[in-house]
């Protein structure tokens, strides 16, 4: 297996040099007194109010009330700049809780990586392109793999059930904002279970028709009550990987033959 280049073989990007505050801005034109974070709190600030769709490099210009070529001496597309809107939206980590156990701090981790795509929903209208590359995004990532760091998993392991829970998390929040949008902020076609009832009937789908019956598909949902049943369920697969793992340990391998 070929090994991985030294890190001091490897040449960053120039999306982040800015990420990581390595690059310098661009000498052209004047400086108005601006600077990368102002630009970015101005995007942000659009994205909130008016939506991805709004944003645009003369649109953030008018925000801040200076001309458009002014701001590629920070950002050289629009791009790079929507890269470090995203990072500086999610924001820290929460800090680790001593004496927590792994199940706690996921489930801590995922609380709040819920509540920063829900105070900046405009994030998941940009398409991820790439692993996390951002400080906070890796930080984030970090503090994650932090609470697993005492358990059975391997790396890789650790890794993918970060993913895992990252996912989900992402899928609950993007579902309750495209609920949201559609709706124009009403509860989401109520009566769901009445309407299901005239178009199928017990004959033609009975595991539905069930759940129709028992007025489940009736009741108002709770989103906070969903996310915990979800985030429930996968823990307690990752607790299953845990304990098999233990018991494989415990039990052994069985000695290989000597070859003859």
């Amino acid at each position: 297996m070929t090994p991985p280049d030294s890190p001091d073989d490897l040449q960053l990007p120039p999306s982040l040099e800015l990420l990581w505050g390595r690059r310098e801005p661009g000498s052209r034109g004047p400086r108005r007194g601006l600077t990368l974070e102002r630009i970015v709190e101005a995007g942000m600030r659009v994205a909130q109010a008016e939506g991805v769709g709004a944003l645009s490099m003369a649109r953030i210009a008018k925000e801040l009330g200076v001309g458009t070529m002014s701001l590629y001496r920070y950002v050289a597309s629009k791009d790079e700049l929507l890269t470090t809107m995203v990072d500086a939206g999610l924001g820290s980590p929460p800090p680790l809780v001593a004496g927590e156990d792994w199940r706690a701090g996921l489930m801590r981790w995922a609380v709040g990586v819920r509540a920063a795509y829900q105070g900046n929903p405009w994030s998941l209208r940009i398409p991820i392109s790439g692993p996390p590359l951002g400080p906070n995004n890796v930080a984030w990532l970090d503090n994650a793999l932090a609470a697993l760091t005492d358990t059975p998993l391997t790396e890789q392991e650790k890794l993918s059930c970060v993913l895992l829970v990252s996912g989900f998390v992402r899928n609950d929040v993007t579902l309750a904002l495209d609920f949201a949008e559609a709706s124009g902020g009403e509860p989401q076609m109520p009566g769901y279970g009445q309407l299901l009832a005239k178009l199928i009937s017990a004959d033609e789908m009975p595991s539905l028709h069930r759940a129709i019956v028992s007025g489940s598909l009736d009741d108002p949902d709770d989103p906070d009550a969903e996310f915990m049943f979800g985030m429930g369920r996968i823990l307690d697969g990752i607790e299953a990987l845990m304990a098999s793992k233990e018991s494989a340990a415990g039990r052994g391998r069985a000695p290989r033959r000597a070859k003859r």
